[in-house]
């Protein structure tokens, strides 16, 4: 009966379909804020590294993040020196509602090996590599690069720290559903993850996990901590690697496989689950939670539906409804792309969408 109450009642105010509807989730969204307020907890922290034209893609996805968080987030912004003044000026006027933070840090990598790190693959994107170093005192980290979008809250990965057992240290998502199609089982020259390699454009870290452990290694019979692998490691094999810090970490994880959590790949959706016929069936039957527009597709034409939810969310100002400045807007244009592989699955881009809204308003 709940169920059946709920149709009319969502499709009324949002003219939804009904299949994506229901008074359970109601009560399962307000189950949920109740418990975060009653189990009050750390806030979430969640680092991105933006170099050379990222500052408008880096914003994007942190708007993202802040419009269905419930859990205060601490943003750790590490930026080149000349981007610092316009991230506080635009932080500076985003409506917080004391739920966020920021701090902003310089690119910096070892002294010794600076200029070797800093050209590794794109332009400060090994960065990474050194968070668990630099944020000394950062318990738990979510890492994701500059091109993501939440499309559910940040609590909801977060929440994947939980899971880890007792030697898991970090989490991310496979590289490839689909074999066939995958580039690390055609052409690495290198040791990787699994069966096709793991993607680190979103990384879960145990920070305290990963700064203790000793990493089994192909170098030295001795196990080896986190600073003192990844030098070694590179020198190793950087005429073998293609994608930087990522195959690097495909490396470690390959000696050390019982490290690392495994997410599915509606966590870090990226254009290879569409663009060959769709190959992310959690996606399909869930709806991407992370949408991942790597290789540029936000700002050219080769991707119309990853770019459609990109300038969605840019051009969402706070405040305003979600489902009328928002979710319908963006149907109609996703609608528009179903000449497209990815357009013609393009209701997995907002199924989830369309219960993070619900659920929040649900809080509200």
């Amino acid at each position: 009966r709940c169920k059946n109450l709920s149709v009319s009642f969502w499709n009324s105010y949002w003219m939804l379909p009904s299949d994506v509807c229901g008074m359970n989730c109601f009560w399962e969204a307000a189950f949920r804020y109740d418990y975060m307020k009653t189990h009050p907890s750390e806030k979430m922290h969640l680092a991105v590294v933006a170099c050379g034209e990222r500052l408008e893609e880096t914003v994007t996805m942190l708007r993202s993040a802040i419009i269905f968080s419930i859990k205060p987030l601490h943003f750790h912004i590490f930026a080149e020196d000349q981007l610092h003044e316009s991230f506080k000026d635009i932080f500076d006027e985003f409506p917080y509602e004391g739920r966020v933070n920021y701090t902003l840090y310089p690119i910096t990598f070892p002294s010794e090996s600076a200029a070797e790190w800093k050209k590794l693959f794109k332009p400060c994107a090994s960065q990474r590599l050194f968070l668990p170093l630099i944020l000394k005192d950062v318990d738990s980290l979510l890492y994701v690069d500059t091109d993501i979008l939440f499309l559910r809250p940040v609590d909801d990965i977060w929440s994947f720290l939980g899971k880890f057992n007792s030697t898991q240290i970090a989490a991310m998502a496979p590289e490839h559903e689909e074999p066939r199609i995958g580039w690390y089982n055609r052409f690495a020259r290198h040791p990787y993850y699994g069966v096709t390699g793991i993607n680190s454009g979103v990384m879960l870290m145990n920070m305290t996990r990963i700064r203790r452990k000793y990493f089994m290694n192909d170098m030295t019979p001795v196990r080896l901590q986190w600073g003192e692998i990844l030098m070694p490691l590179l020198k190793k094999y950087k005429l073998n690697i293609t994608w930087g810090d990522q195959d690097l970490l495909n490396i470690m994880f390959f000696h050390n496989p019982e490290s690392l959590y495994v997410f599915p790949c509606q966590w870090n959706y990226r254009p290879d689950h569409c663009i060959y016929g769709s190959n992310c069936k959690a996606a399909e039957e869930e709806g991407i939670f992370i949408l991942h527009g790597n290789r540029g597709v936000y700002h050219d034409d080769k991707q119309p539906t990853f770019r459609a939810v990109y300038e969605g969310i840019k051009n969402y100002s706070f405040g305003e409804d979600l489902v009328h400045s928002l979710l319908q807007p963006l149907e109609r244009e996703l609608q528009k792309t179903t000449h497209t592989y990815c357009g013609r699955v393009y209701k997995v881009f907002i199924k989830q969408l369309t219960k993070s809204i619900r659920d929040l308003y649900a809080r509200r």
